[in-house]
């Protein structure tokens, strides 16, 4: 069996009740064929309520934002891609919740143009200030050659570090308190620690060992792609920055959501759950073809718990090919890279590693584990974050 690239002595298995299945990283199975994964969600499900009881917990939290923000331009900053996800929580945040947001895109020169008219139109729609953060795409590009060089899975690692730190940067730049993600464990589920780790620390020393353009140095109002331990207690223990996940609490059904998106704010489906950015079109192709990996077994298990997806269909879809790898946009991220088809197969043919074969600051994450839990019971962190660097088993 073969688990993110490795050869794995282990039977096939898979799970009675959703379709993940021993390819996921530390996965384990209880005596009824329920994974590890399964039983997280029902843990939140308990957790965060999307009824009545899911309602006043929101109110609860929407009224501390208010409050906090009652004196700025914002009270809170909404990170958006153009997707459905992030574009349906601004459109619950000014229509239904009644708060001020602030919405911050991050452009790391992969933009689907579809996403980038979804968000301008959402944004004049709903009458909210759209701001986009541009990294320099010399520092960029580096990042995604360095994820080529590295040979790990995490091959948008500087994107998802430069997405969070430019929203930390912004929140500290207009004094704004609180940040809302579009993120659903119902929607998405929780990707493995060994698919998806972040940590700024390990992106620059990655860097350090393969980068050619320098990365810019930190600052707090403009922070680049720099956003590691010391970073994240600068913003969140120092100026108390906190971030939420309100769809945990809410009824988020993806396919009404689409619906009521096209229909009040002309929105557009960029084709596939992550399109919003066109880079996942070779993401998803390497994952495949050398990691054997299929982010699709975590989506669409959390669609089927949620009622959202019939089994039998997701085993179906799941199986085929994912539309996302368009062999057209692939090729324009290869070329958008400056990197040729020679260079690109010569990185899918270097072994597979993992992250924890480069420094890291995991050991440290382990060694405040439990101030890192008691910050997640304040709202610094969201619950999933918590679970899947603590909970979860990775390898």
């Amino acid at each position: 069996m073969i688990v993110s690239g490795f050869n794995k002595d282990i039977a096939y298995q898979q799970c009675t009740r959703c379709i993940c299945d021993v390819s996921i990283p530390g996965i384990s199975f209880n005596s009824d064929g329920v994974c590890s994964l399964c039983e997280i969600h029902d843990r939140f499900d308990q957790t965060f309520p999307n009824d009545a009881r899911g309602a006043a917990a929101l109110e609860v939290k929407f009224n501390k934002i208010r409050k906090d923000g009652a004196a700025g331009k914002y009270d809170c900053i909404i990170g958006i891609s153009g997707g459905r996800d992030s574009i349906y929580l601004l459109y619950l945040a000014v229509t239904k919740w009644k708060l001020r947001p602030l919405a911050v895109h991050f452009n790391d020169g992969f933009d689907n143009p579809v996403a980038g008219e979804n968000m301008l139109k959402a944004a004049r729609k709903l009458g909210v200030e759209l701001r986009t953060i541009t990294s320099d795409f010399r520092e960029c590009k580096d990042l995604k050659i360095v994820d080529l060089k590295a040979s790990t899975p995490l091959l948008n690692n500087g994107t998802d570090i430069g997405i969070g730190a430019s929203l930390y940067g912004v929140a500290y730049k207009e004094k704004v308190k609180h940040i809302l993600f579009g993120q659903s464990f119902r929607t998405e589920g929780i990707r493995p620690l060994a698919w998806a780790y972040f940590d700024g620390d390990h992106v620059r020393a990655v860097h350090k060992q393969f980068g050619t353009y320098p990365l810019r140095k930190w600052k707090a109002e403009e922070p680049g792609f720099n956003l590691g331990i010391r970073e994240m207690f600068f913003y969140t223990v120092l100026n108390g920055i906190r971030v939420h996940s309100p769809l945990y609490n809410y009824p988020y059904i993806r396919e009404e959501a689409g619906e009521i998106l096209q229909r009040e704010l002309d929105w557009v489906y960029p084709g596939a759950h992550y399109f919003d950015d066109l880079y996942w079109a070779l993401i998803t192709y390497i994952h495949r073809t050398k990691f054997r990996i299929n982010f699709r077994l975590i989506e669409y298990s959390a669609l089927i718990r949620s009622g959202q997806m019939e089994r039998g269909a997701a085993l179906q879809r799941a199986q085929q090919p994912y539309q996302i790898e368009d062999p057209k946009i692939i090729s324009l991220c290869i070329k958008r890279l400056g990197i040729t088809e020679a260079d690109f197969e010569s990185y899918l043919q270097l072994p597979p590693r993992n992250w924890w074969d480069y420094p890291n600051s995991y050991k440290w994450m382990k060694l405040g584990q439990f101030p890192i839990w008691v910050l997640t019971k304040m709202g610094v962190f969201t619950q999933v974050v918590y679970d899947k660097y603590f909970t979860l088993k990775f390898k």
